[in-house]
């Protein structure tokens, strides 16, 4: 309300033919879009290979995260959503996704979590926020607020609608308090599904009207196939399905573009996510910090 929300500030300075888009898609499911891209699937397995022989655990998920991360340290202006037909500049960058609980009887149980991270971490940090997240939310009686209270609510009737409704009428003005909304994976900067840990390819998953996620990653199983090199010579080549679904009132189609080329680079060659950035750039009066994880944390094999 006013400007001001506990995630994010209004944006004064959008362009007008981008700042008209809201009123002609109200909703997020009016302005998704879809792409895809097949990220070489042999420099990612070789950088983990040899990741695991130094002791150290990293997955394909996790470095999408990263490459997300260091894109929107390099083009801050993707990192922003659309409430009540206004712009605003997050004042987090958060990924939500979804887990597989331990459950007692091994019946298949979900949570979903979402990781705050800071737009100077590595590959590394980016890592062991991903594990102590998984670590803390797999088993039932740690389960996260949003599953508790799904839990409680759906058994009463009515109160479902009512609940949701509130939630709604409250988050559409900026009302709900903060402990609310980081506990809701609805509210990030990116969602992403792994598909290729249940044996699936990728989807383009809708982005929910409900919170502010504007952008949704799909990780898919491998892919073998054949493709023609410079040369006109035919070679096999595996690749990394990933589709993107994004809402494309945020920004201009060239922001966008500018992020999945800083992606597609990390992606082509992991290595660069071990350091920092050069330089972190923010939104104006959006700029935040998370403190790196402990080093006695580090993540191995």
């Amino acid at each position: 309300m006013f400007g001001r929300r506990p995630e994010g500030r209004r944006v004064h300075d959008v362009d007008p033919i981008v700042q008209a888009t809201p009123y002609l898609m109200p909703m997020r499911c009016d302005a998704q879009v879809f792409l895809d891209h097949d990220v070489e699937y042999e420099p990612l397995m070789r950088y983990i290979a040899q990741k695991s022989r130094e002791g150290i655990k990293i997955t394909f998920m996790e470095i999408l995260i990263a490459s997300f991360v260091r894109g929107v340290s390099q083009v801050p202006q993707v990192n922003r959503f659309i409430m009540n037909k206004q712009f605003y500049n997050r004042t987090e960058l958060t990924a939500s996704f979804t887990i597989l609980m331990d459950t007692e009887d091994g019946s298949l149980a979900e949570n979903a979590v979402k990781v705050f991270f800071d737009p100077s971490d590595t590959v590394f940090d980016v890592s062991r926020r991903v594990k102590e997240a998984i670590e803390a939310n797999r088993k039932a009686e740690t389960a996260g607020f949003a599953l508790t209270l799904a839990n409680v609510v759906l058994k009463l009737p009515l109160v479902p609608v009512v609940v949701v409704g509130l939630i709604r009428l409250l988050d559409r003005y900026g009302l709900l308090p903060k402990a609310l909304l980081d506990a809701l994976p609805f509210h990030t900067s990116m969602f992403v599904t792994n598909m290729a840990s249940i044996g699936m390819t990728r989807v383009y998953h809708h982005i929910y009207n409900f919170g502010n996620t504007s952008l949704f990653f799909s990780i898919g199983n491998p892919h073998r196939g054949y493709t023609v090199d410079a040369g006109g010579q035919v070679i096999r080549r595996c690749t990394l399905p990933i589709g993107i679904t994004a809402d494309e009132r945020v920004c201009g189609g060239a922001m966008y573009a500018r992020l999945f080329a800083v992606m597609k680079n990390c992606l082509k060659n992991p290595e660069i996510l071990e350091t920092p950035p050069e330089k972190v750039y923010y939104n104006e009066g959006a700029e935040y910090h998370v403190d790196k994880p402990a080093a006695e944390q580090a993540v191995t094999a």
